[in-house]
């Protein structure tokens, strides 16, 4: 099995999302990450998804995918040193004392503060899943009370073009 990063040009339409994870899921693949939102032309979204497929399985998909009307471009980002970014919210125990050290740790990750609160302060991040795990990893020192995640998103790079 291999993670496999699909981005797909669909129209902005009620159901649309449900009819593409439903054909991924009915062939027993779990959607390890998944995120869409509207595109420059306000007739398309576009759909980011993470699957974790054998290459037969993975090609079966997309070839399911193309025959959905809704589905309008697939490319397959997987082995293009694509872009990819996520977004996550910490919210971290900082007691007055520590909360020094803990808005250092955010600011060398180019993290920001976005509520502070009596014990605590809620961090936005964003990055590739690496730099992410690095930074919750030294929040864990601290405590965390709450963590939510946005799926990956991708893009090829310019380079491809």
């Amino acid at each position: 099995m291999m993670k496999h990063v699909l981005s797909v040009l669909v129209e902005n339409q009620p159901g649309v999302l449900s009819r593409v994870t439903g054909l991924i899921s009915r062939r027993g693949f779990n959607i390890e990450s998944l995120s869409v939102g509207p595109t420059d032309d306000a007739t398309m979204s576009r759909l980011t998804a993470i699957v974790n497929a054998d290459d037969i399985a993975y090609e079966q998909i997309t070839k399911q995918l193309h025959k959905l009307i809704s589905v309008h471009k697939i490319t397959d980002l997987t082995d293009e040193g694509a872009i990819e970014r996520e977004l996550v919210l910490y919210k971290i125990n900082a007691q007055p004392e520590r909360r020094g050290e803990i808005i250092e740790i955010a600011n060398i990750f180019r993290a920001k503060i976005v509520d502070v609160g009596r014990s605590s302060l809620t961090i936005e991040a964003t990055g590739d899943g690496e730099k992410l795990k690095g930074l919750e990893d030294l929040f864990r020192a601290y405590g965390i009370k709450e963590v939510v995640r946005t799926g990956k998103i991708a893009m090829s790079r310019n380079s491809k073009e």
